[in-house]
């Protein structure tokens, strides 16, 4: 009593029926479509469905019939995030290459690119870490996420690195030199990577998942690329320079 009796609205009342699961032909009958209702469009869901469906179609494909994936959103971005997920490592290198590239040309030194390139790659690789115990998938929603990062925490670098190097080319102590760095473009550093982490922190409350995905990543990577530019650039400095830290004993005051 529920169908309809104009033929011509009576193909879409029958896709309506089985709930979850749709079924609809094509008008020569070569095609069934069947659509499935997902609970969420997380990657380990995306994954699954594609796996089951490829596995379904590998054993039951013949001559007369087989089984593909279709479209659809969730069709879409299960393919979208095979292709990042082969090219994430291939992305990143190009970021790095360039931003070491570009330090390489303003400061001419290769310890310059080790002393900021290495906290950027830790808070990369931290940042990953982190993506896989808060199960957050690497997708066009967050891959573009760990780029920014990169292109915000060279900038902390590059400032602390100057003003370090300038002050250790002087004569100083490593210690001193340090020291007055924090004292002056240290302060702006911090300001600075507080106030964009607390500022993106508030996108972590979003009910849109991506945003709330990509509010925690920028968040960590603001401020752990400020922690690597504050403490771990330094000490890479120290490693790096040790004829310049051999004046420690015998520190000299800075020139006013």
């Amino acid at each position: 009593m529920s169908l309809p009796r104009d033929e011509r609205t009576l193909e879409r009342a029958l896709s309506l029926v089985g709930g979850y699961v749709t079924n609809a032909s094509s008008e020569d009958c070569d095609q069934k479509r069947i659509e499935l209702e997902l609970a969420d469009h997380r990657q380990e869901t995306l994954v699954t469905v594609v796996d089951t469906v490829l596995r379904f179609a590998a054993a039951n494909d013949d001559q007369d019939v087989w089984f593909l994936l279709g479209d659809g959103n969730a069709s879409y971005e299960a393919a979208t995030n095979e292709v990042i997920e082969r090219a994430q490592y291939e992305i990143l290198a190009y970021v790095y290459a360039v931003v070491a590239l570009m330090v390489l040309l303003m400061f001419r030194s290769l310890k310059a690119v080790v002393c900021i390139i290495v906290p950027l790659a830790l808070t990369s690789i931290l940042a990953q870490g982190l993506m896989a115990v808060l199960d957050i998938g690497v997708k066009v929603a967050t891959l573009p996420v760990i780029a920014l990062g990169v292109g915000i925490g060279v900038d902390y670098g590059i400032y602390i690195y100057s003003r370090l190097n300038s002050y250790l080319s002087l004569g100083h102590s490593l210690s001193a030199a340090y020291l007055e760095t924090l004292k002056t473009t240290g302060k702006a550093v911090s300001f600075t990577g507080i106030t964009l982490a607390v500022g993106v922190a508030t996108w972590i409350f979003s009910p849109i998942k991506f945003q709330a995905d990509r509010g925690i990543l920028l968040t960590f990577m603001f401020l752990w690329n400020m922690v690597g530019a504050l403490c771990l650039l330094p000490a890479l400095s120290f490693l790096l320079h040790r004829e310049s830290s051999s004046v420690m004993e015998a520190e000299k005051p800075l020139r006013d």
